[in-house]
């Protein structure tokens, strides 16, 4: 990964979200990719806080797009790793995020986890 594929790709990403378009946003992973996040436990009643497969995550993501304050992220930057990427972004409220992607070689998500810092 280098920095400029980083940004290209967060700014895509961003936009994708921003879209709604679930299936946009679904495009940037593999179709078995696994997803990590604490509201993955609170939302979907997950322990483990992980998903597997688009199909288990569809769901998820979708009530993310349905819920009330409609979606927006701002991107604030993003880090380029040896086959990862984290995207730092402002998301509902305010509220600070970083995730993390690991890609596989076709340059598709194929594990992510999110991180939940304060309002900004």
């Amino acid at each position: 990964m280098d920095r400029k594929w980083s940004e290209e790709f967060a700014a895509e990403w961003i936009t994708a979200w921003n879209s709604h378009d679930i299936e946009r946003i679904l495009s940037h992973y593999a179709d078995d990719f696994e997803m990590e996040s604490p509201l993955i436990v609170e939302r979907m009643g997950e322990p483990s806080g992980k998903l597997c497969g688009k199909e288990k995550i569809r769901p998820y993501w979708r009530m993310g797009l349905d819920a009330a304050p409609p979606l927006q992220f701002e991107l604030i930057a993003a880090y380029a790793g040896v086959s990862s990427i984290v995207i730092h972004y402002r998301s509902v409220g305010r509220t600070l995020v970083c995730e993390t992607i690991h890609f596989n070689d076709a340059g598709l998500g194929v594990r992510a986890a999110a991180h939940y810092g304060a309002a900004a």
